[in-house]
């Protein structure tokens, strides 16, 4: 008997719906096993990257660690100083035909810098009270970067506030770990663009390097120093780095007994590391902050900026120094 035309026609549209559903899920299979080959790639490839910025910060600290063997001043003039322009990682490993191929397209620099060399706005609080000493040497940094001194004075009383640790009230501020958390403690995003090259946060009291410090930071540092003789500072040691900081002073005709006890150095404990690493589109850029203690140098913490340049995108991801690998 032949079929009802209908019939025919029903079995016709099912079959073409079960082509059509076998198509589609074989196409979202295909585009599922194609999306994780490429999330497994990108993720393979930002650990490489981790790992390779890892070995560089080792690198600096163990840069850091040699330097303290060969004397006790820091200055300008040292290996650590020297930033290391952008290059290939092949240039640094030695690799097969083809891992080398694959480096030849990756670029690494870096380089570490002096944070003694900037006004630590932990120095501001001595004890429980606004350091004078201290607060005269941010007053005239405002002064030379024309920036309001009435925020001043209530960035002192907040940051005051925030390092008391025996108030309970929940109004009060968070402590600043950071440059960029001193906005909690009423810095504007003007001034603290403004001031960021020249100040800095650290966990301890510290001396101002005056074999590293900008021509700014001296003349802040030094009260009746003018800009001209700050800057002729910053010449000399350019020949020869101060050996200490009656040397440095003996230049500018200030007597270093009138200076407050602990606020000039020629030598340094804390240092920042910046890497950078520059693969096709994507850049990956690394801030550590690292302290030294004679042949140790500890990781006080990261910060690991990934930058995609087709997207635009910023990514960051802060690492602390407890869950890292032990370097040298």
């Amino acid at each position: 008997m032949k079929r009802p035309r209908a019939q025919q026609g029903a079995a016709l549209l099912t079959a073409m719906l079960t082509v059509t559903l076998v198509a589609t899920y074989a196409a979202t299979s295909l585009w599922q096993q194609s999306r994780g080959l490429e999330v497994e790639a990108a993720e393979r490839a930002r650990s490489q990257q981790a790992w390779v910025l890892i070995g560089a910060l080792d690198w600096a600290r163990l840069i850091l660690r040699e330097d303290a063997r060969g004397g006790a001043i820091d200055h300008l003039s040292e290996p650590w100083a020297l930033p290391l322009q952008e290059s290939r990682l092949s240039s640094f490993l030695s690799l097969d035909s083809d891992e080398a191929a694959q480096a030849d397209e990756v670029y690494l620099s870096g380089q570490i810098s002096d944070l003694q060399a900037r006004l630590n706005a932990n120095n501001l609080v001595l004890g429980r009270q606004i350091s004078e000493a201290d607060l005269q040497a941010w007053r005239r940094l405002y002064l030379q970067l024309n920036l309001p001194e009435a925020e001043l004075a209530a960035f002192a009383a907040q940051l005051l506030r925030a390092s008391d640790t025996q108030q309970t009230t929940t109004a009060s501020p968070l402590p600043a770990q950071r440059v960029e958390h001193l906005v909690w403690l009423g810095l504007s995003a003007r001034s603290l663009a403004a001031l960021k090259p020249y100040i800095t946060v650290l966990p301890t009291r510290t001396a101002v390097n005056l074999n590293t410090a900008s021509a700014e930071v001296i003349h802040a540092s030094l009260p009746n120093l003018d800009m001209s003789q700050a800057r002729r500072l910053v010449e000399l040691r350019a020949t020869a780095a101060f050996r200490s900081v009656a040397d440095a002073l003996r230049e500018t005709g200030q007597a270093s007994d009138r200076q407050p006890v602990g606020a000039l150095g020629v030598a340094s404990r804390y240092f920042e590391i910046q890497g950078r690493l520059r693969l096709g589109s994507t850049t990956v850029r690394e801030l550590s902050v690292v302290e030294r203690q004679e042949q140790e140098v500890r990781v006080l913490w990261r910060q690991r900026e990934v930058v995609e340049a087709t997207a635009s995108a910023l990514v960051r991801t802060d690492a602390a120094a407890g869950g890292q690998r032990p370097g040298p």
